[in-house]
């Protein structure tokens, strides 16, 4: 759900980023290389959690005189990360209930890090144009009667919707099964991967159903709309297998470990304030993605351009 997630180029890109957090000191202790700081950051698989970190470690290095390690990893091994502090802080988290009573209730190894400032919405969608020729297209209780046009090779005689990896936050084979749907998940693996798939439909003008998130860059390139599942209510979504509603509105969050929320000085007082908008992410994820700029040129060309944002973030003198 994900800014909101080629897959070779996104990674390679990231590589200017990215260092191993293997061996990487506790936080604000001296590291074995170079006497620095250190600050570990998770980078998640979807490219606006990548604009997230990228600004993050540009302003830490350059501002706060951090090293700032990062590592990619999946959301709930980022979770079991951050809790041992192999990680500091996750700065994008879109809902883990399990995780949060776990480590924040529980072992009490994570705390909240507050509001990223971004709200994300999880749906389905298909591409306008095919809405505009069958708007009944948009309430799922119709979708049956449209299975045949989402079909492919991977779905058989079921309808395909398109998933990006198993690792996002998904309810959708409760959803299919409890709502009845002739629809079968098809994961893409990534982020990268089923934005491509995305596009290749669009170019064709084909029709298709997907799992999809907002904020995201790619609305800008092409243009869907929601499908209208049963309305979301608080508990709806309480049981994993009995799930039959829509997906809530969901204010992003910031994670941290409790040892470095506690110790963790200038860096975890600025992780705590860095807050910014839905525009502001997608401006920084489209250089990434959109105009193939590495992660920490498009950190740098931001933070050039944003100053009054980013000021009120660091740490009060």
């Amino acid at each position: 759900m994900r800014t909101i997630r080629t897959a070779t180029a996104v990674i390679s890109a990231l590589g200017v980023l990215a260092l191993s957090a293997c061996g990487a000191a506790e936080t604000g202790k001296k590291d074995d290389a170079g006497g620095a700081k250190t600050v570990k950051l998770t980078v998640p698989s979807w490219v606006g959690a990548q604009a997230n970190t990228a600004v993050a470690a540009h302003i830490l290095k350059k501002e706060l005189g951090y090293t700032v390690k990062t590592q990619q990893m999946g959301e709930v091994l980022a979770w079991d990360a951050l809790s041992k502090g192999d990680i500091d802080a996750i700065m994008e988290d879109w809902g883990h209930p399990k995780e949060e009573k776990q480590y924040l209730t529980t072992k009490k190894t994570v705390v909240k890090g507050g509001d990223l400032g971004v709200t994300g919405h999880i749906g389905w969608f298909v591409p306008k144009y095919f809405a505009d020729a069958h708007p009944d297209v948009t309430d799922y209780k119709n979708l049956n009667k449209y299975a045949k046009d989402f079909k492919t090779a991977e779905s058989g005689d079921k309808g395909e919707i398109l998933e990006g990896s198993p690792d996002y936050v998904t309810n959708d084979d409760a959803i299919i099964k409890n709502l009845k749907l002739n629809l079968k998940t098809n994961y893409s693996g990534s982020e990268a991967a089923q934005i491509t798939a995305i596009k290749k439909y669009a170019k064709e003008k084909k029709p298709f159903l997907t799992y999809w998130w907002t904020p995201q860059w790619v609305n800008a390139q092409v243009d869907m709309v929601e499908v209208k599942l049963p309305e979301y209510k608080e508990g709806c979504d309480a049981d994993p297998k009995a799930v039959a509603c829509a997906y809530p509105n969901t204010p992003l969050q910031k994670f941290l470990n409790a040892d470095f929320a506690k110790n963790g000085g200038e860096a975890a007082e600025f992780l705590k304030n860095f807050k910014w908008t839905t525009e502001q992410q997608n401006e920084v994820a489209l250089m990434i993605a959109g105009e193939k700029m590495s992660p920490e040129a498009a950190a740098e060309k931001w933070v050039n351009e944003n100053e009054a944002t980013w000021k009120a973030w660091l740490p009060k003198k």
